[in-house]
């Protein structure tokens, strides 16, 4: 079909209505094959290709599920509230106040605020990382020769940097991020050891605690030895829930959990939202 004049680009573009990709969003969400969930409780079906990002903005009580579906996605993650961006997820607290460097299923993801964003519901991959970051442009391009958002080999820094802009954020608004299914482990000298994913099939899944703005970057972990830019699609799902009630066991598993939930309980409830 000639696209040399606007008729034709536009007769082009209409002709792809339909057509289905190996990474894309399917809208409605409902429209999902096989949800995890009633179909119209699925908000967010997504399939983001390596060296892409993605982001949403995701109620309380929403669950979201990351997959990893070839065994090499690596979900570079940010959380921050939804209508005060200024509170933001805080990995350095994320580790400190929860005595733990590996994430995993009961943990919880804190801001600098001492509450709850988001807590870890479910993990089948436990390959994940709070320590590294993600890839920053000068990185890429000494490691790779470009890292620019439009190069074969994006830096995560510069995905997230489009996903901050599309949510009125600037990059100085970007903290450091986890990373999920590529891992690391820290010798007893403090030196890092990559570990890498366990496989096709990992999945982990988070549930929304407060209103949270999602910025997902899906590059290779830095710490990755190899010298090829390895980065497999990431299937995302986000379903309406509900968020963890007082009494839950995850509520209750630790002294600096509850406060942490407890904060954010207290708050949500001088505002008028729980």
């Amino acid at each position: 079909m000639a696209t040399a004049t606007t008729y034709g680009a536009r007769d082009h573009a209409r002709a792809q209505e339909g057509t289905h990709a190996e990474a894309m969003p399917v809208v409605p969400a409902a429209d999902w094959p096989d949800p995890p969930c009633a179909a119209g409780h699925l908000v967010w079906a997504e399939t983001v290709a390596g060296g892409n990002y993605t982001h949403r903005v995701l109620a309380r009580g929403t669950e979201l599920r990351l997959t990893d579906l070839n065994g090499e996605a690596c979900a570079h993650l940010l959380l921050f509230v939804a209508d005060r961006p200024w509170e933001r997820l805080n990995v350095a607290d994320t580790v400190k106040v929860q005595w733990n460097a590996y994430l995993g299923e009961g943990r919880l993801l804190l801001s600098d605020q001492g509450r709850v964003l988001a807590s870890v519901v479910a993990d089948t991959s436990g390959r994940h990382d709070a320590l590294c970051g993600t890839s920053t442009l000068v990185r890429n391009t000494e490691r790779y020769g470009d890292g620019t958002p439009q190069s074969a080999t994006p830096a995560g820094r510069e995905l997230f940097k489009l996903a901050a802009a599309k949510n009125g954020l600037q990059p100085r608004d970007l903290p450091p991020s986890l990373s999920f299914f590529q891992g690391v482990q820290v010798r007893e000298d403090g030196a890092l050891d990559f570990t890498g994913s366990t496989g096709p099939g990992g999945s982990v899944t988070l549930r929304a605690e407060q209103d949270v703005t999602v910025l997902i970057a899906n590059v290779p972990h830095p710490a990755d030895p190899r010298p090829d830019y390895v980065s497999t699609p990431l299937e995302v799902l986000a379903w309406r829930a509900a968020p963890t009630p007082p009494g839950d066991p995850l509520w209750e598993a630790t002294p600096e959990g509850r406060r942490a939930f407890l904060n954010t309980a207290e708050f949500l409830a001088a505002r008028g939202l729980a």
